[in-house]
């Protein structure tokens, strides 16, 4: 009978330790578009129904202060985070946030886009060009010099590093750059470039025939493309910045097997051939190309230092703010 009973109690605990499980919910954070986590989601819980995903979706910089305002206050309700920053991720690490997730399943992902400490990991690479509106432009630029000039300048609308992580990325990859510096950010200014928000305006100031020109990541101006807006997109001669869009876990996650389960599905083949269909290079080389892109490979990088980037975060914000307003 002791047996008996010992065995129904195992039983017992190991059901409502599923049943947990299986209500458990996880908020991820995020400042990837709405439809597309609309749906990531979809497909994840196609595999994983048993984990419910919330989700707050805005730009990189209300992300990060929304999680800063909850940490002062006490805790966050986040379980993951996914951003398109590398330098706020950094930042996230460098103040003890981030679960470090030894085990993750990166034996096929390339050292350089993981987190050394494994605390993120990217989950697809990001580049950022110039799209243009093709019934504006006759003549493709094919350079960042070419939005120097006087038509050119006077019709640009840029992301905002104040609310795009993807251009804090790109503004301070570019200041480190000896042939443009802040020296070519200004001259932008003073022939008329403006910045709006996030990536979202540009491509949609461009495709309404508003601006003729727009710096922004190339996914978004290949799918308007696609769609039909009269718009083309290009990978400038000199290089493009890149961002990998890296995903984590909070160590304080209330929800940490679900969490960790959610991250192993965005590193898993199924999510990366999911991310290339939405215009992503892919990190896995056997999840394939975006339909229309050139090879990853044949891309000029453009270097950056992730540290002094994080170092001069602030300043370049503010600089950013000084030269364009904001």
């Amino acid at each position: 009978m002791p047996v008996f009973r010992a065995t129904l109690t195992a039983l017992f605990l190991a059901g409502s330790a599923l049943a947990a499980f299986a209500s458990e919910t996880i908020t991820v954070y995020t400042s990837q578009p709405q439809d597309q986590m609309t749906a990531v989601i979809d497909a994840f819980n196609a595999e994983h129904p048993d984990v419910k995903v919330e989700l707050f979706r805005s730009g990189t910089t209300e992300v990060m202060a929304k999680l800063q305002a909850e940490y002062a206050a006490g805790t966050s309700p986040a379980d993951v985070v996914l951003i398109a920053d590398t330098v706020a991720m950094t930042q996230l690490k460098n103040d003890g946030r981030l679960y470090t997730f030894a085990d993750a399943p990166v034996a096929d992902v390339d050292a350089a886009f993981i987190d050394k400490d494994k605390t993120y990991f990217g989950t697809k690479v990001i580049t950022t060009g110039i799209v243009y509106n093709t019934n504006l432009v006759k003549t493709a630029p094919s350079s960042w010099n070419d939005l120097l000039a006087a038509d050119a300048a006077k019709s640009l609308i840029m992301p905002s590093p104040l609310y795009s992580g993807a251009a804090v990325i790109h503004v301070g990859t570019m200041v480190q750059q000896p042939e443009f510096g802040w020296d070519y950010l200004e001259k932008l200014a003073q022939g008329g470039a403006v910045a709006g928000q996030g990536n979202g305006t540009v491509i949609e100031a461009v495709a309404r025939g508003e601006k003729a020109y727009g710096i922004i990541i190339e996914y978004m101006a290949l799918n308007a493309k696609k769609k039909g807006s009269p718009v083309d997109f290009v990978f400038p001669r000199e290089g493009v910045s890149s961002i990998t869009q890296p995903i984590a876990i909070l160590k304080d996650s209330d929800s940490l097997e679900a969490a960790k389960t959610f991250v192993k599905w965005q590193l898993s083949k199924a999510a990366q051939e999911q991310a290339a269909k939405q215009g992503y290079f892919p990190l896995l080389p056997a999840a394939g190309q975006p339909a229309g892109y050139p090879e990853l490979i044949s891309l000029k990088i453009l270097p950056a230092d992730t540290a002094k980037m994080l170092a001069d975060d602030m300043k370049n914000k503010e600089k950013f703010s000084e030269v364009f307003g904001g």
